[in-house]
């Protein structure tokens, strides 16, 4: 038997996007690792969530390429450097 709650709010579990397409964000630096660069990226696109963290196709002008990467992997470069 299913037992609903009364009164129950509706579960919204789907991560909402935090950057927007155009926005400049860098790589957040990691614990131990030295960056290799502190690259400016713009967001080219936003793409579906991966293991709970929204994804972002990202391209930095230094580089011919696009990466993927997911939000908790980003800061937004208004954010100072640390």
């Amino acid at each position: 038997m299913i037992r609903f709650q009364q009164n129950a709010r509706p579960r919204n579990d789907t991560p909402v996007h935090l950057f927007a397409v155009g926005q400049t964000v860098r790589m957040k630096s990691r614990m131990g690792l030295v960056q290799k660069t502190a690259e400016l990226f713009k967001i080219q696109s936003k793409l579906p969530v991966k293991d709970g963290s929204p994804q972002y196709r990202i391209r930095s002008d230094q580089e011919t390429h696009e990466r993927v990467t997911t939000e908790d992997n980003l800061e937004s470069a208004d954010n100072p450097a640390v």
